[in-house]
């Protein structure tokens, strides 16, 4: 199996554009966080609802943080943080919108995985998930990488 290190230098060599980049900053994190909220939303079995806050999304997230412990602990930290805020915020949504969550992060999807393929128009590369689908999680972490990097926590 793949370092972490190893899946980011993988992921980065289609994501050397300028534009492309920031398209990621802005699309990544939201798309995680309509995956998140995709999830939330799918009924759980009886066995599963002896804590309002036991869902599928809550699971997903845990499952990821085993693939993201191989990154490193500061990434794992970093994923597991930005992970319990998305959580967070849409457990804080659903309660304050009249809309169905689903739809609200179905549209935003749509709108994100437009901009992901605009990015990567403007590369001139396919996105790196057409290869493995485990880079759609190597994403953020590629992200959460470049941020620590940038205040000095990862060299």
């Amino acid at each position: 199996m793949r370092s972490g290190q190893e899946w980011i230098a993988e992921y980065s060599e289609s994501h050397r554009n300028p534009t492309n980049k920031l398209l990621h900053w802005i699309c990544v994190p939201t798309i995680m966080w309509t995956v998140l909220a995709f999830l939330w939303v799918i009924p759980v079995p009886e066995v599963m609802q002896f804590h309002p806050l036991v869902n599928w999304a809550v699971i997903f997230v845990a499952v990821a943080q085993l693939f993201y412990i191989s990154f490193g602990w500061k990434i794992f930290s970093g994923m597991l943080l930005v992970s319990v805020l998305m959580l967070w915020f849409t457990y804080w949504l659903e309660s304050v919108i009249s809309i169905p969550l689903w739809q609200i992060a179905l549209v935003v999807f749509i709108i994100a995985w437009i901009g992901q393929f605009i990015g990567h128009h403007i590369e001139g590369k396919k996105p790196s998930f057409f290869k493995d689908l485990l880079f759609l999680l190597v994403g953020p972490a590629w992200e959460m990488n470049y941020f620590l990097r940038q205040i000095g926590w990862l060299r």
